[in-house]
């Protein structure tokens, strides 16, 4: 977790400016129809699937039932509406995504939110994963060649790391008697750094909870010879003899007062040290030995660890280049969190949160979707298209087709392209390439 996910202190006061900027905005287009038929042809049937564990859940079929809330839900965050009770009346007139409309009570969906079984939402999200990843590994478009190289010498490259989610706005039930600011929890995500998509996703009730909570089950999904890229939220000696004991391999930043002993020099220069050290002293030395990479870069030194011990295998450039693609993992959070609205919370308990985090990433996973299809179809890296404006320019697409200037998004967002802003301005790398990739 790096310092701008950390809590602050006006955690209330920003939340609350967000509460007024949405209470009178106006609502968000809806989807634009092709969108929303791919919601529904990618969400709904893995929704109507689980409507059988709903039951056995002991849930009864009442109108807001799973595949109901699920649109309900999705189509709230998408339209970023306001407040709960402007997607209850669009629901109540016009319906929302599949669901038809249905005359619903403010009080019956308070409830719902408050009791509906949030492991449902996660257990849709994980089902719809698959799907996404089938599609991504489909389509051919070139990757930055930091990853082009790790994906050929690495059997994945994943990044982990958490975040503070803001403060309720409300409190209810049992959160009522608590004093002061109450935070939303934690969450946690494992990312591919290829495809953009999480492994999985953590949440974590306690707001105040260490990393260090999600690292096991994070581990546990990472297969032998993989490349784990983390920031210091999970920076502990035990972690990396423990990745190094399941053959496991990390990038990581390296602590100002890390306490080690150079083994071996292999490179030093004005500009780069490259050792093999042992971590720690005494009874609390790592197990295995550890490679320590200094790049100095515009009167800055930077310094990492690895347990890629070979320099012919992973070069000191290519550990720095490989780190700074940790940085997607705040590029996830952002859009969950900025663009999609998990900054906001509309809902009073714990139960209500679970919910709309399960339903924000899955329309992560759709936002990730159509911008790879913006990407493949310009020959362009993923790199290259932002998501927020693919994100906004639906929008304008929604317009442009009822005037009868457009057809299919995907082709308008490709043709303005440059007026929309997709395109991302190219900022100079932090380390460039010095060399060749490892053979």
């Amino acid at each position: 977790m790096n310092d701008k996910e950390k809590p602050r202190k006006n955690n209330v006061t920003h939340t609350r400016a967000i509460q007024r900027d949405r209470s009178h905005q106006p609502l968000r287009e809806p989807p634009p129809e092709e969108i929303e038929q791919l919601m529904e042809e990618l969400v709904s049937p893995v929704v109507y699937a689980h409507v059988a564990t709903f039951r056995e859940m002991g849930m009864r079929q009442r109108i807001l039932s799973l595949p109901v809330m699920v649109a309900f839900l999705l189509g709230l965050i998408w339209r970023q509406v306001g407040s709960v009770t402007d997607a209850i009346r669009e629901l109540n007139k016009h319906g929302i995504l599949w669901a038809q409309p249905s005359r619903v009570s403010q009080q019956a969906v308070s409830e719902r939110l408050r009791t509906f079984p949030a492991e449902l939402f996660h257990r849709v999200l994980m089902d719809v994963l698959p799907q996404m990843q089938m599609r991504w590994r489909v389509r051919q478009r070139p990757l930055p060649a930091v990853l082009e190289w790790a994906q050929q010498h690495f059997s994945g490259i994943w990044i982990l790391d958490g975040s503070t989610l803001d403060a309720l706005l409300h409190k209810v039930g049992l959160l009522r008697d608590s004093e002061g600011p109450v935070l939303a929890g934690r969450i946690a995500a494992l990312l591919d750094a290829t495809s953009r998509l999480p492994e999985q996703v953590w949440y974590e009730e306690n707001s105040e909870a260490h990393d260090g909570v999600f690292w096991e089950q994070a581990v546990a999904l990472i297969p032998p010879g993989g490349l784990l890229l983390m920031d210091l939220g999970f920076y502990k000696y035990l972690s990396f003899d423990h990745l190094s004991e399941r053959q496991v391999f990390f990038v990581t930043r390296c602590k100002k007062n890390t306490s080690y002993k150079i083994m071996q020099v292999l490179q030093t220069s004005a500009h780069l040290h490259d050792y093999l050290i042992w971590l720690g002293s005494g009874s609390h030395r790592c197990q295995y030995v550890y490679r320590l990479v200094e790049v100095e870069f515009h009167g800055a030194w930077y310094r990492y660890l690895t347990n890629v011990l070979e320099s012919e295998q992973l070069s000191p450039a290519f550990v720095a280049q490989l780190y700074q693609q940790r940085w997607l993992i705040e590029d996830a959070f952002f859009v969950a969190k900025r663009l999609l609205g998990l900054a906001y919370f509309w809902v009073g308990s714990i139960n209500g949160v679970q919910l709309q985090i399960w339903a924000t990433w899955l329309l992560y996973l759709l936002l990730v979707d159509l911008t790879d299809q913006v990407a493949e179809t310009m020959h362009r890296p993923y790199d290259d298209i932002s998501m927020e404006m693919v994100f906004k320019g639906l929008a304008f697409f929604v317009r442009e087709k009822e005037l009868g200037h457009a057809s299919d998004p995907i082709a308008y967002l490709v043709e303005d392209a440059k007026l929309l802003g997709i395109i991302k301005h190219r900022n100079r790398p932090k380390f460039p390439l010095t060399s060749d990739p490892p053979p």
